[in-house]
């Protein structure tokens, strides 16, 4: 990235509509007056600017830059984003003060380092289409796992009779579980039109450098098509659920960010 500026302003706001989420969900008088859209507004405007820079840093004549490090930043700022589309329709502020100070520092990873891969220019709509809905699958489906791991220690403190602390600033299990299966749902389909696009149109899917991730993408897509079926079948919740998803979502880290970090990072600075 070459704006440190508005990178420095993106991470301020970022930070500061955690504290004023904080300062909500203890009911602080200073911000009792402001409505939840007036409370993230500052959130969505950091990611307005988050995104914008990510723009101008990826757009090159020389193609589309998707390194490591800018891929890691622009999926922080997808889960941004639904994050707090999500918590103007729900009760979960606790997942935006989770979020937020993590794409902060993600965004200011990508702006101290440097990582290449190129997507050439004039690139096909097909091999875009891949890209993208690979990006935002691996998105939702990150966000589903912070879910399941919130939907845990939920689950934890109700089991031990310890409905205090962190309990009581989350909607009701039901609710949590209700948001979690429909980020998988939406996230399952995008893996599938990754997958779908990837197979149909891209020749290499299989090639040598893309194999394992493919095939890792192709087993977390059956982690999750199990997951749902089992939902859907045999009413498969807390514990399995959460054991589910984040198996099937380690499986899709390893394919995407864990080929990425070896061959973009590790080998460069080997």
């Amino acid at each position: 990235m070459n704006h440190p500026a508005i990178t420095l302003i993106t991470i301020t706001l970022y930070l500061a509509c955690t504290i004023l989420m904080l300062l909500k969900i203890r009911s602080a008088p200073s911000v009792s007056k402001f409505n939840k859209p007036q409370l993230l507004l500052p959130g969505f405007i950091a990611i307005a600017l988050h995104l914008t820079t990510l723009y101008h840093g990826m757009i090159n004549p020389l193609g589309v830059n998707l390194g490591f490090y800018t891929a890691l930043s622009l999926v922080s700022a997808f889960i941004t984003l639904f994050t707090l589309a999500s918590v103007l329709r729900h009760p979960v502020e606790i997942m935006g003060i989770i979020v937020m100070p993590i794409a902060a520092m993600v965004l200011s990873l990508d702006s101290i380092n440097t990582s290449i891969h190129w997507i050439a220019p004039g690139s096909s709509f097909e091999l875009l289409f891949h890209v993208l809905s690979s990006l935002v699958a691996y998105s939702i489906l990150a966000l589903a796992a912070l879910h399941a791991i919130v939907l845990s220690v939920q689950n934890r403190f109700l089991h031990s009779h310890q409905p205090g602390g962190i309990i009581k600033l989350l909607p009701p299990l039901k609710t949590m579980e209700s948001l979690l299966f429909e980020a998988i749902i939406i996230g399952f389909i995008c893996l599938s039109f990754s997958l779908a696009t990837g197979l149909i149109f891209l020749e290499n899917m299989f090639a040598q450098k893309l194999a394992h991730k493919t095939v890792l993408s192709i087993a977390a897509w059956f982690v999750f098509a199990t997951l749902l079926i089992g939902r859907w079948f045999f009413g498969w919740r807390g514990r399995t659920a959460i054991r589910w998803t984040l198996t099937g979502f380690i499986s899709l880290m390893l394919a995407y960010f864990g080929s990425k970090f070896v061959l973009e990072v590790l080998l460069v600075q080997s």
